[in-house]
Parts: structure tokens; sequence; C-alpha cells
């Protein structure tokens, strides 16, 4: 993946958490959350983007 991809793609994240963050009405607890999710889902996408999580696209559950 090109360096230019995976920087407009964190900032296109960005950008919708932020707006989430800012225009949405929501308690503070779901707000805290929703951050907390979405940076768990950015690292897990970066290290598989750099080679240092296996793909999960093999696992089978169930």
């Amino acid at each position: 993946m090109p360096l230019i991809t995976l920087i407009v793609t964190l900032a296109v994240v960005g950008l919708i958490l932020w707006a989430i963050n800012t225009y949405l009405p929501m308690d503070g607890k779901i707000k805290k959350i929703l951050n907390v999710v979405v940076v768990i889902i950015v690292i897990l996408w970066l290290l598989q983007v750099f080679g240092l999580l296996p793909s999960m696209s093999g696992m089978r559950i169930g």
C-alpha cells in the first residue's frame, strides 16, 4: 500500500471521527467508547498493513 494512501485513509478516519464527536449529540460515555473502538480498529489495521499482524481473512469462527 502506498504511503500517500495510508496517510489519506488515516486523515479521512480522523476527520469522520472528529465530525461525529463535534456535531452529533451523544453522551460522553458513548463518545469515549466510540473513540476507543475506532482507535483499536485503526491500530489493528495499521499492524496488518505493515505486516506485523497476520491476515485475519483465513480465520474461521464457530
